[in-house]
C-alpha cells in the first residue's frame, strides 16, 4: 500500500502540481531572447544541438523549451529522477534514464540514436546535486557520441527568489523580466586524450560562468534593460 501511494505521489501528483505552478508563474513573466542567432543558425536549418544550463537557472527554461520539441534529456535512475522524468514527459520531452553511476552507457547510446533522429538534447551541467557551477564530464561525452554542438543557454531574472538549496535555486518572481540568452556554440571532438578533455571541460565551464556574469550585469544598466525590453 505504501509503495502504491509513493508511486502515485512521485509519478503523478507532485509532477502535475509542480508543472502547474511553474506554468502559472511563467505565464506572468516578460521574457526576451538575447543573441538568438546562436540558436537559430541550427534550428532554422533543422539541425540539432545541445542546450546546457546550470541547475540553479533552469526554471525559466521549463516552459520556454517546451516549444523546442523534440528534446531529450538525461535523468538519473533515482526516486527523485522518477518525478523529474514524469514532469519531462508531461512537457513532451523524452527522458533518457541514466547517469555516470548507473545506466550511463545505455543512456549515451540512446541519446546518440535520438540525436541521429533529429532530437535536440537538453543537459544540466552540474545537476542533480552539484557541486554548483562545475561542468561534469558527462556533458562532453554526450557531445562526443552525438556529434552535436554545445550551445550555452543563459537564464537571468530581474526579480527572483533564491531557495535554500545546494545551488541557491532561482525562481523568477511573478511579473519579473526574464532573459534567455544563447552563447556561441562549442564543438567537442570525438577523440580527445585525457588532458585535452579536461581543457575542453574547463573551457565550457568558464564560458558558461562568464556568460552568466555578463547577463546578470544587464540588470544594473537601465539603458541596457530598456534596449532589450523596448
Amino acid at each position: 500500500m505504501k509503495r502504491k501511494i509513493k508511486h502515485l505521489l512521485y509519478r503523478q501528483l507532485l509532477p502535475r502540481v509542480g508543472l502547474f505552478i511553474v506554468k502559472v508563474i511563467a505565464f506572468t513573466h516578460r521574457m526576451r531572447i538575447v543573441d538568438p542567432e546562436n540558436e537559430r543558425r541550427f534550428i532554422d536549418h533543422d539541425k540539432s544541438l545541445i542546450y546546457i544550463s546550470w541547475h540553479q537557472r533552469f526554471f525559466p527554461g521549463i516552459t520556454f523549451f517546451a516549444k523546442r520539441k523534440p528534446i531529450a534529456i538525461m535523468i538519473s535512475q533515482s526516486h527523485d529522477g522518477d518525478m523529474a522524468a514524469q514532469g519531462v514527459k508531461m512537457l513532451g520531452w523524452e527522458p533518457v534514464r541514466g547517469s555516470s553511476t548507473r545506466g550511463g552507457r545505455e543512456a549515451l547510446e540512446k541519446l546518440k540514436n535520438l540525436a541521429l533522429g533529429g532530437y535536440k538534447i537538453g543537459h544540466i551541467v552540474d545537476g542533480p546535486k552539484g557541486p554548483f557551477g562545475v561542468v561534469k564530464p558527462g556533458l562532453l561525452r554526450i557531445a562526443q557520441v552525438s556529434g552535436l554542438p554545445i550551445v550555452p543557454t543563459i537564464t537571468s531574472a530581474q526579480k527572483k527568489w533564491c531557495l535554500n538549496s545546494w545551488d541557491r535555486f532561482m525562481v523568477p518572481k511573478p511579473f519579473s523580466r526574464v532573459i534567455i540568452r544563447f552563447g556561441a556554440p562549442i564543438n567537442i571532438p570525438a577523440d580527445l586524450n585525457e588532458d585535452d578533455f579536461e581543457i575542453k571541460r574547463r573551457l565550457v565551464e568558464e564560458r558558461l560562468r562568464q556568460l552568466y556574469d555578463d547577463t546578470d550585469l544587464i540588470w544594473t544598466n537601465p539603458e541596457g534593460i530598456k534596449k532589450i525590453f523596448k
